[in-house]
């Protein structure tokens, strides 16, 4: 297993102490904006009915909210390294629930498109991206620990939404249904509301070398003509250098597209995004459209969340074994492929049992691929571009999280039957999981050979070094002699 990724913070983490309560609050603030678009699922019959739309075009509606929730990351980012966490996550609670206010009074799809979809999503960027990187700031060595802790939010929050939302839909409809919504939405505010800036000056680090400084002016004074001579030169190179730098490198690192594992996990996951969220999406209106009752219908996202717990850790344990870590790319190959097969085997379960066997099946599925979504991309690319990597994959997976459940829903208004959707979103998985299957086997094998020429170099580097220092060392022997 590789060390744990050295970090540069300037203090020392607590690891614990209120960062349990800041955990606490990125639980909420994560599990919400990760939950919150599947749950809607609920009303799409009702409200597909009530402005008499399509399939397709009701399937925007969680599409434009997942798009902006993954576009809008980046500019979560800015505005987090700008003014912090905190004020961020209670922005997005505030959209979050004006968002649901405004759509329990649309009069139009197009409406529920603006008000869910893009103010909801950007809003639910601003409550996931804050929350993941204050953990990074609370943690070191327990890390891990406290973002298994946060992630699992997702499903139990999902386990809860699912069927609160049908219960508010039988007494309330979806109009009141919404409005409810708005208010369990701003909770996220008082989450924010937890994430206050870590205290730096409680633990610093001790500094070790204080003599350092008097030798350091000492230094500059005597490189004083040196810098006049170079001043020019300097301040050119200085202002175009620093602003690019700090711009592109630190925000964006696009040498990345030239990095060969990113560029396949990249393939990868853009084909794949096509078919992860759809089979999720119209799971309780395909229960439904085979007569099965509105709560056993929502229970299936319950029970598909409840897979999704417990597999999570699980994934992780097997993951961080000394068999499967070394290859950990095989492993999040075999979870993508296992997903298709679930999505392709769907339209055969008869009945509500058969769908239950299916939400267990694909939520284990779900949860492998998400609890190794982001352990494989830093596996690939470092700890150290890890931050622009995820920013460069979001941003690329804006065009199939937005496309892919209209697309499913169009195939469902063409055929009148959801065997096609599923079959559709089966290969969607399949293929990309057979696709990293092969180029991490390629990938791999390039590494080895790779590292096996540094290994080469190295010797050889070491060889004509150890001659050039026994070179000077003979002769200055041999004059000895003399």
């Amino acid at each position: 297993m590789p060390p744990a990724a050295a970090t540069n913070l300037g203090y020392t983490p607590p690891d614990g102490g209120w960062g349990w309560a800041v955990v606490f609050g990125a639980f909420i603030s994560i599990g919400y904006a990760s939950a919150f678009p599947k749950s809607l699922a609920v009303y799409f019959k009702e409200i597909q009915e009530y402005f008499s739309v399509s399939y397709s075009e009701i399937a925007w509606v969680p599409s434009v909210m997942l798009a902006c929730m993954y576009g809008g990351g980046p500019v979560s980012s800015i505005l987090v390294n700008r003014y912090g966490s905190r004020p961020v996550v209670l922005l997005g609670g505030l959209m979050v629930g004006a968002a649901m206010v405004l759509a329990s009074y649309g009069t139009s799809i197009i409406q529920l498109y603006v008000y869910v979809g893009l103010i909801g999503g950007f809003g639910l960027a601003f409550n996931l991206q804050p929350a993941l990187t204050i953990i990074g700031t609370y943690f070191q060595v327990r890390r891990p620990l406290a973002n298994g802790l946060a992630m699992t939010g997702s499903p139990v929050i999902l386990l809860i939404l699912a069927p609160l939302n049908q219960f508010l839909f039988d007494s309330f409809g979806w109009r009141g249904s919404f409005l409810i919504l708005g208010s369990i939405g701003l909770n996220c505010c008082v989450a924010g509301a937890l994430m206050r800036p870590v205290g730096k000056s409680i633990q610093p680090k001790p500094k070790t070398e204080p003599p350092e400084c008097d030798a350091a002016v000492a230094e500059k004074a005597e490189a004083v003509d040196t810098t006049e001579q170079s001043a020019s030169l300097q301040t050119e190179k200085g202002k175009s250098q620093s602003r690019s730098q700090s711009c592109v490198h630190r925000f964006i690192d696009l040498s990345l597209f030239t990095h060969r594992g990113f560029l396949i996990y990249l393939i990868g996951n853009v084909v794949m995004y096509f078919g992860i969220f759809a089979p999720v999406v119209f799971l309780t209106p395909y229960a439904k459209h085979q007569g099965i009752d509105e709560y056993s219908a929502a229970l299936l996202l319950s029970i598909y969340s409840l897979a999704d717990i417990f597999v999570r850790p699980a994934t992780g344990f097997i993951g961080n074994s000394k068999w499967i870590r070394p290859r950990i790319q095989y492993f999040f190959s075999f979870a993508i492929l296992y997903s298709g097969v679930c999505h392709l085997l769907c339209p055969l379960a008869s009945g509500y049992v058969g769908l239950v066997v299916y939400a267990v099946f694909s939520g284990l599925a779900f949860g492998m691929v998400s609890a190794l979504l982001f352990e494989v991309l830093m596996d690939l690319v470092g700890a150290h571009r890890f931050s622009s990597a995820v920013g460069l994959v979001t941003i690329m997976e804006c065009g199939p999280v937005l496309l892919g459940p209209p697309i499913s829903g169009a195939l469902v208004d063409i055929s009148g039957e959801y065997n096609y959707m599923y079959y559709a979103c089966g290969l969607f998985m399949l293929v990309p999981g057979i696709f990293l299957f092969i180029m991490h086997y390629y990938n791999y094998k390039k590494l080895d050979e790779e590292q096996r020429q540094s290994v080469a170099v190295e010797m050889k580097t070491s060889e004509e070094t150890v001659k050039l220092q026994i070179g000077p060392d003979d002769k200055t022997a041999h004059e000895a002699d003399r």
